[in-house]
């Protein structure tokens, strides 16, 4: 299933709107979508919560995961598309474990020096990992909170340009943002009239996103007919079951960001606890449907995050 991660060092440079934004475009267009919260202060989550008590017909259900250390959670049968909120500071073995995983790493960047210097390390540092370096993963950045009234746009443009970094899009900088977050909304929830230029502004970033999801998964359809949905890939296309080369590659990357892992993570105890024991012993028909290698190594290592446990 395609992995949209939303990653960003610098704290407050929109990541969790976009996250929501993605996840909601995809639940209006009647997909699966399961919102991973691997940021501390679980934003989405909380996003979640009140989007639960809206009553929205033309939207499928999100269904929200936030990282617990304590259990080994599993995508829920019938999910086929995920967007991870990360949190800021990634790097090193933290970002590249994120890739890892990923089939696409959106950078959401604000126009400042401040935030574009920090996109831009981040950017160089992704690019020497070997699933971006070939191709596997691809990066884009999206322009956020930008003022019509000025430049803005063209100088990300200019900026991304000189670093070779895909620029798929801007969003405005907007009221309408603000309260639908507010209310466990996204634009694509509002009336036309009242969203009609904010929706307009996604297309760009939608329309770049659909090939690659494409080549990855299938997407199952489902909801209102009358909803405007992906095309279908054509025949012959990709699934999670990947051509065997490709297989191995992701497997290899897996590999290598586990035994980083375990190089990082103290020695674990050989007792198993009891829920493992209870899990080994319970009857067959009573087992969690399991998940896909990739999605299976993803939530294998977000059982122990480091990066959740640091202090700053």
């Amino acid at each position: 299933m395609p992995v949209i991660a939303v990653v960003n060092r610098k704290g407050g440079s929109g990541k969790s709107t976009l996250a929501t934004h993605l996840a909601a475009h995809y639940a209006n267009a009647g997909v699966a979508v399961m919102l991973g919260d691997v940021d501390r202060q679980q934003s989405t989550q909380s996003w979640l919560r009140s989007r639960a008590l809206r009553d929205l017909p033309r939207s499928a259900p999100i269904v929200g995961w936030a990282v617990d250390p304590k259990r080994v959670l599993r995508p829920p049968a019938g999910v086929t598309h995920v967007v991870l909120d990360t949190p800021g500071g990634l790097r090193g073995f933290d970002l590249a474990r994120v890739v890892a995983f990923a089939d696409v790493v959106v950078m959401p960047v604000c126009n400042s020096i401040f935030d574009r210097e920090s996109a831009a390390e981040c950017f160089a540092e992704m690019s020497a990992l070997p699933r971006v370096a070939s191709g596997r993963c691809k990066v884009a950045a999206v322009g956020m909170r930008l003022d019509a009234r000025t430049k803005a746009a063209e100088v990300l443009e200019q900026w991304a340009r000189g670093i070779r970094l895909p620029f798929i899009g801007v969003l405005r900088e907007a009221q309408s943002y603000v309260r639908c977050v507010e209310q466990g909304l996204t634009v694509f929830d509002l009336p036309d009239a009242q969203a009609q230029a904010d929706v307009a502004q996604w297309k760009p970033i939608v329309g770049w996103l659909e090939p690659v999801l494409r080549a990855v998964h299938k997407p199952v359809l489902r909801g209102n007919p009358s909803v405007a949905r992906p095309a279908l890939p054509a025949a012959g296309a990709l699934d999670d079951d990947r051509r065997p080369a490709e297989r191995e590659l992701v497997e290899a990357d897996v590999a290598l960001a586990i035994d980083a892992t375990r190089l990082a993570a103290p020695r674990a105890s050989t007792t198993p606890s009891a829920p493992v024991e209870r899990a080994r012993t319970a009857p067959a028909a009573a087992a969690v449907p399991a998940p896909s290698p990739r999605l299976a190594g993803l939530f294998a290592w977000l059982t122990t995050p480091r990066f959740l446990h640091r202090n700053s």
